[in-house]
């Protein structure tokens, strides 16, 4: 929402630069999505690395506080 207000007070002090954030924001949208999807996927391997090392922990009785 704030960056929607963010972009009306840009539309209303310069619209040439508000709208052609309007337009190039789906094409930098696409070019950073496979940015995320790597982040997601170390994400989960550092996810996975940490279940392995405490699985004996997790064996043994203890339970992290959640």
């Amino acid at each position: 929402m704030l960056s929607f207000l963010a972009w009306l007070v840009l539309l209303f002090l310069c619209w040439p630069i508000a709208l052609i954030a309007l337009v190039l924001y789906p094409v930098v949208w696409l070019l950073l999505l496979p940015f995320r999807l790597l982040g997601i996927g170390v994400d989960a391997v550092f996810s996975l690395l940490r279940a392995i090392v405490m699985l004996p922990a997790r064996v043994l009785g203890h339970h992290p506080a959640r």
